[in-house]
């Protein structure tokens, strides 16, 4: 399917990225490049704090609608591959789920690999979801309305705090959004078909890979770490999965949400054809990437209203 041709205009401008860099510098070359584009939603108010985790203190951010109280509270595990990303990385998505669902977006600053091993940033965002739901009046949140949410590897773990969730006695999210999730270990398909794809090519598979699914086996990664190859999927929040059709993690994300389905969980897949992988961190750039995110945010507003 081609690429939206808005969407193909801005990627054919963004620079390449350099794959061969270590992690560190390429955290820098990624964020200077942020550092360009403008902020175009504006919120009440935006805040920074830190909460506890199991490895020290976990930086957050809030990004408030409004200043209504009691309002839902949406937790957000950002993409990058578990190597890179941060709350710079996501802020304008943040931004943006805010806006649209009505909700407290809560983005988590999980740590990285590979200094942190897998499970750290999975504990993180379970340490995360765990201290929201005891303290989101603290803050103007509503603890009996809070959703999971996350792009590509922060889908992963919002996946997988689920799971977790389950497992250890916790409440379910109202829902749990995954924005082009991985969900599995082996390839696919579309991992094949789609090697050369802009924003996760071969090239950055490799990079994750080498930095942080090449120190987990496999026995270590099931079931938080891949979440398809759980043996139980039963009990689990409602999900919504949203894939792109030009993204080599297209059929693991459609596969999962019929897993899920098998499982007797509710599950809504969205698939936008003609988008590709990271289609909405542009939502403030490229209309039709506005566009192919709103079903997915009126699925969280609406799931956040009950």
């Amino acid at each position: 399917m081609p690429i939206e041709p808005a969407l193909q205009r801005l990627l054919d401008h963004v620079p390449q990225m350099d794959w061969s860099l270590d992690p560190v510098s390429f955290r820098k070359q990624s964020a200077a490049r942020l550092a360009l584009l403008p902020v175009t939603t504006q919120l009440p108010k935006v805040a920074d704090a830190s909460i506890p985790g199991p490895g020290g203190r976990i930086p957050v951010r809030f990004y408030h609608p409004s200043t209504e109280p009691d309002l839902p509270v949406t937790v957000f595990c950002h993409g990058g591959g578990f190597v890179i990303g941060d709350l710079e990385s996501h802020d304008a998505l943040c931004r943006t789920t805010a806006e649209e669902s009505g909700s407290i977006v809560v983005a988590v600053d999980y740590r990285l690999s590979p200094e942190h091993a897998f499970p750290a940033a999975l504990e993180d965002g379970f340490a995360a979801y765990a201290w929201a739901l005891e303290h989101a009046r603290e803050w103007g949140g509503d603890p009996s309305r809070i959703a999971l949410a996350g792009d590509s590897a922060g889908a992963s773990l919002s996946a997988g705090v689920c799971l977790m969730a389950r497992d250890r006695g916790l409440p379910q999210p109202v829902l749990q959004l995954l924005w082009y999730p991985a969900t599995g270990l082996d390839d696919t398909p579309s991992r094949r078909r789609l090697a050369e794809a802009p924003m996760l090519g071969a090239q950055a598979m490799a990079f994750f890979a080498r930095h942080h699914f090449g120190a987990i086996s496999r026995a270590d990664a099931v079931p938080y770490g891949a979440v398809s190859l759980a043996d139980d999927l039963s009990g689990l929040a409602p999900a919504y999965v949203l894939v792109a059709g030009n993204d080599p993690l297209l059929d693991e994300g459609v596969a999962y949400a019929r897993q899920l389905r098998a499982a007797g969980v509710p599950a809504q897949l969205d698939v936008q054809e003609d988008m590709v992988h990271g289609f909405l961190s542009f939502a403030n750039l490229v209309p039709s990437c506005r566009e192919a995110a709103r079903p997915s945010l009126a699925a969280l507003r609406a799931a956040l209203r009950h």
